[in-house]
């Protein structure tokens, strides 16, 4: 089918631009030179979210009542606990970063694999993505309470808000894929 592997392609090539876009970001809101550069990479992230968000948002609101709130809701608490777990036992969650960073290019390969190949992830997928964005809490959460200085708080910012918007993002897929069942 021809719109098939238009939209399949221009997927492919909305990731890239938002992994691009996720790295300038990320570059600038650490970079030390001045403040406003910090807040533009902080800018260029939400933006780049908000543009991956918003079909998401489109069929949920159109096609899974109640599904965004419900979403938002787990999020909530489910951040809440994650956040909570670290403040509380005060543990340096950083030994995490390999497993992420493997986890992650792994989910990435196969988002690109279903993309290309054509196949669904399904139910499973999305529930361990949930459960590594989960991890991502964790680990910026606790780098944040550790490593971040006080002055990286746009930094930190960022950090906190790309692990929260994958696991609202997960969450809300969960959601809109039990609903189906």
């Amino acid at each position: 089918v021809p719109w098939l592997k238009l939209v399949q392609t221009s997927w492919l090539l909305v990731l890239a631009l938002f992994m691009g876009a996720g790295w300038i970001a990320q570059k600038w809101a650490f970079s030390d030179v001045s403040r406003g550069k910090q807040y533009l990479g902080l800018g260029l992230y939400i933006f780049a979210e908000a543009l991956i968000f918003i079909p998401l948002l489109f069929i949920a609101s159109h096609y899974h009542e109640g599904a965004i709130a419900d979403a938002g809701v787990l999020t909530l608490f489910l951040f809440g606990g994650l956040t909570a777990t670290v403040f509380i036992t005060k543990k340096d969650f950083s030994f995490m970063r390999g497993a992420l960073v493997t986890a992650g290019f792994g989910a990435l390969g196969l988002i690109v694999a279903s993309i290309l190949f054509g196949f669904q992830l399904g139910t499973l997928f999305t529930a361990l993505m949930v459960m590594l964005a989960s991890g991502y809490v964790l680990y910026y959460t606790s780098n944040v309470l550790h490593h971040y200085r006080p002055s990286q708080y746009v930094a930190a910012s960022l950090a906190l808000f790309s692990a929260i918007a994958l696991l609202f993002y997960y969450i809300l897929m969960l959601v809109m894929n039990l609903s189906r069942d």
